[in-house]
């Protein structure tokens, strides 16, 4: 399971609002049976999802010290720094002095007045390199928040220790480990634009550089719902996806996050990971006991583990752990509803997703959870969910078919009861999308018909 309610990660939705929910090649897969769905009208959906990725992009915005590269994959890079600093990590006490370059987004007007923003970006950082991913905005009554850390991050944890940051508010909005959110949206108050501002760092002197490929974020008002409107079965497919447990490997590692029973977010981004394509070298996973079955996922959860937050459940750090693999690229956003998911499994794209849930809400699970991460593979005839739920007691047992109307419910509300009969937030819709640097024209469109690029 994850961390996903505890006291250092709120998810604060917003009050009820009128807003509309949106009612290729690829691995092989088994039945497949339905078209991609034409992209929909974007404007009606109360999520956002803005980024950079383009040459053309990367040529706008402020640079300093930095320079947009061309090629297959453009991106950003350190051209000449513009000055040295020192950086204490908060996590090892090590003070060190890094050269850095800043590149300063345009201004992007939200389509959506949001409560929340949550930032993603894709990045190389070879070793003696880190990058600072930081947001501003501007309320909808005209003020300015401060400049908000969203992330302090690095591939390997040789250098810094990746990092959110706590204790970030103007007493209107607060950062909750990955998530901008404003405070009280009750009030009508909303985020109506915000910029991103780039830090690249590297070691004095050093000649490599991070490079940057994708830097987006995904605002969203998500109305307040304890019940969302039951979709109607669209697709039946199943997409072939590695399935892995979590709890084959409890105890393990306890540094990060007490072990394997917290790790449903990097097992899940393992599965898809592999599912298109993505490997492990012997070397990289050669500081895993040999004993371990899956070392891959204990792999998973040191590279996505957040010390801050100390787990490995921070949704934008799962994201950049999946671009680190060659020609991947990965993005947080909310969707609207099963037709989305199924969109995208009928072009071949799994989905990452998150929800939380009573026992009783979800027939077959076993369990309940205040966050839990799964794959979503594909629909059944009768359009139930299949997904590679990996609270699982066995790789063998990861595969799982849950009532569509019971999943969908629990996945996309805002507002439920947990347990002592409080009521508690659910996460609206949250996912995972990772897909090709280069997606197929199939691809593309079903990305599109969901609000991603």
């Amino acid at each position: 399971m994850s961390r996903a309610e505890q006291p250092s990660r709120r998810t604060v939705l917003a009050v009820a609002v009128a807003a509309a929910v949106a009612g290729g090649a690829g691995p092989a897969t088994a039945a497949d049976t339905e078209a991609v769905a034409e992209p929909g009208d974007t404007a009606a959906r109360p999520v956002d999802n803005h980024a950079w990725t383009t040459y053309s992009d990367w040529r706008s915005g402020t640079a300093e010290g930095t320079r947009a590269v061309a090629g297959k994959r453009p991106g950003l890079v350190i051209g000449a720094p513009t000055g040295t600093t020192e950086y204490t990590d908060p996590h090892t006490g090590t003070t060190a002095t890094w050269e850095y370059a800043t590149w300063t987004a345009p201004v992007h007007q939200l389509t959506v007045p949001s409560t929340e923003v949550i930032a993603s970006w894709n990045a190389h950082t070879p070793a003696g390199t880190w990058i600072q991913i930081e947001l501003q905005g501007t309320y909808s009554d005209g003020a300015a928040t401060p400049w908000y850390v969203m992330g302090r991050w690095a591939a390997g944890d040789g250098d810094i220790k990746r990092t959110s940051v706590d204790d970030q508010t103007d007493g209107r909005s607060t950062i909750w480990t990955d998530t901008f959110a404003i405070d009280d949206p009750s009030t009508g108050l909303r985020l109506s634009s915000y910029r991103l501002r780039l830090t690249l760092y590297r070691k004095p002197g050093a000649k490599n550089t991070p490079t940057v490929w994708r830097l987006g974020a995904m605002g969203s008002d998500v109305p307040d719902r304890f019940t969302v409107p039951a979709s109607a079965p669209g697709l039946a497919k199943e997409l072939i996806v590695p399935r892995y447990s979590q709890e084959i490997h409890k105890g393990q590692y306890p540094e990060y996050d007490n072990g394997g029973e917290a790790w449903c977010s990097p097992t899940s981004s393992q599965m898809i990971i592999e599912y298109w394509g993505g490997r492990l070298t012997e070397e990289q996973l050669a500081w895993v006991d040999p004993s371990y079955a899956d070392p891959q996922v204990c792999h998973a959860a040191r590279y996505t583990y957040d010390y801050q937050y100390a787990g490995c459940g921070n949704w934008p750090f799962n994201a950049a752990y999946a671009a680190t693999f060659k020609d991947l690229q990965g993005v947080v956003t909310r969707l609207g509803s099963l037709t989305d998911l199924e969109t995208l499994i009928a072009a071949g794209i799994p989905a990452i997703t998150s929800q939380s849930f009573l026992k009783e809400e979800l027939t077959g699970a076993g369990y309940g959870t205040s966050g839990h991460l799964m794959t979503v593979i594909g629909f059944t005839a009768e359009g139930d969910v299949i997904a590679n739920d990996p609270a699982s007691p066995s790789d063998a047992a990861v595969r799982r078919v849950y009532k569509r109307r019971e999943w969908e419910n629990i996945w996309l509300r805002t507002k439920r009861y947990n347990a002592s009969g409080k009521v508690v937030s659910g996460t609206g819709g949250v996912c995972y999308l990772y897909f090709p640097a280069c997606p197929t024209p199939r691809q593309r469109k079903a990305l599109a018909a969901v609000g991603v690029r």
